[in-house]
């Protein structure tokens, strides 16, 4: 009997559009990596190894535009032209714009993991810093050069996989709930998750912080309605 294969993965860097928004993702390949630092004691601890499939990763945050295109109303403090990031954004407001954009498009799309994040702003799981190197000035908006706001998504150089601002400009929503250390956590690339999550997890500092929070490793959370003007999300599909 003939046996379906699979279609092949496509290339690292690919672009997929998605059609009601126009939002690029870009191709994370599959791979292993160490996730977590030596550097901060507590809940980047232990350092472990996580094996994630290829998937899509959104090559900008969500802007405000793609916000309003399919919500209708746009709640950013900082209304300063389409592709800016959205902000002022909380975890159930995330998931409530992917249900309203899976419902009109191709579907698939959802929050990445904690895991899935990291190894992508690793550039494929690199031992950087930041998201895409050393240099912050070169890759982020962050409280050293953003004058008190957000930026147009994409100002700053990308990482090795052709992702930007994973590193500033607003932290970003992930699907899991936070816990005080990785001990017992996923190595499959999955999100953690309870039934009842009271804090969930961000990633990647914002416009307000200092470069140690924007580390590749770190880690912060709030509660599932917590918005602010620092708190946006950028997108992934499952292929």
């Amino acid at each position: 009997a003939l046996r379906e294969r699979s279609p092949p993965a496509p290339a690292a860097g690919a672009i997929w559009t998605e059609p009601e928004t126009g939002m690029e993702f870009v191709w994370v390949p599959a791979g292993c990596f160490q996730m977590g630092s030596e550097e901060r004691s507590g809940d980047e601890q232990p350092v472990h190894q996580v094996c994630v499939d290829g998937f899509w990763l959104g090559k900008y945050e969500v802007t405000q535009g793609q916000w309003r295109r399919v919500m209708g109303e746009n709640p950013s403090r900082f209304q300063k032209g389409d592709d800016y990031p959205v902000e002022n954004v909380s975890w159930k407001d995330a998931q409530a714009f992917i249900a309203k954009l899976n419902a009109r498009g191709e579907g698939g799309l959802r929050l990445p993991s904690e895991s899935e994040w990291e190894y992508a702003c690793r550039g494929g799981g690199r031992s950087e810093t930041y998201c895409g190197g050393e240099d912050i000035d070169h890759l982020a908006w962050y409280s050293g050069n953003s004058d008190g706001s957000t930026h147009a998504v994409g100002g700053k150089a990308a990482n090795a996989l052709g992702l930007h601002d994973m590193s500033g400009n607003v932290w970003e929503w992930v699907q899991d709930c936070h816990q005080d250390s990785y001990a017992g956590a996923p190595g499959d690339g999955s999100a953690w998750e309870e039934s009842d999550c009271a804090r969930l997890v961000v990633r990647g500092g914002g416009w307000i912080n200092e470069p140690g929070r924007l580390r590749s490793a770190f880690r912060f959370w709030g509660n599932p309605d917590a918005a602010g003007d620092v708190l946006g999300f950028r997108l992934a599909r499952t292929p």
